[in-house]
């Protein structure tokens, strides 16, 4: 029983892993749109971190928005964008008085749980930059497997301006 909570502690908090933000982290900049919290999300680049290593392709699948409550299914291929798939399934809040930017992430009905920040994102919302509230892990998720030459510089001039060291970033194959 104690190393099933180990691994799902582990799950929940990624596990311990370098800083790559200078400061505190940062707030939020703007509203985000409740479509943000649906539909699929490809992973382009994040924190290293234990529970992702030798993830490829991962994806994030938003689904059941009412009032606030989310689920995601969350999957990593393990090696190779086509590797052996590892779900997990999450349910999310947004958190009240947060223009939306703010959400609790949860598993095993909420009992574990971390609160996630999406720092920035474009104005067509086809990126979007999510931190952990601590500043900790930084995600840079797309709409598409792949980002633009364009979108991919202006997301990665809006990390650095936010504070993180994108030279540290793990970038995802699609």
């Amino acid at each position: 029983m104690k190393s099933i909570a180990a691994v799902v502690l582990a799950a929940v908090s990624f596990a311990a892993a370098p800083a790559l933000c200078a400061s505190a982290a940062p707030q939020p900049t703007k509203p985000v749109p409740t479509a943000l919290y649906s539909g699929r999300w490809y992973e382009v680049a994040r924190t290293p971190n234990k529970m992702q290593s030798d993830c490829q392709g991962a994806t994030n699948d938003f689904s059941d928005w009412s009032r606030g409550d989310f689920s995601v299914v969350q999957t990593c291929h393990k090696g190779a964008p086509n590797g052996p798939a590892q779900v997990m399934k999450v349910t999310g809040q947004v958190l009240p008085s947060s223009a939306n930017a703010k959400m609790k992430l949860g598993i095993l009905g909420g009992l574990l749980s971390r609160e996630y920040w999406i720092l920035d994102r474009a104005d067509n919302n086809d990126w979007a930059i999510m931190d952990r509230a601590d500043g900790r892990y930084v995600w840079l998720l797309s709409r598409q497997p792949n980002l633009s030459a364009a979108d991919r510089a202006a997301a990665l001039s809006r990390l650095q301006s936010l504070g993180f060291q994108v030279n540290k970033l793990a970038f995802v194959q699609p």
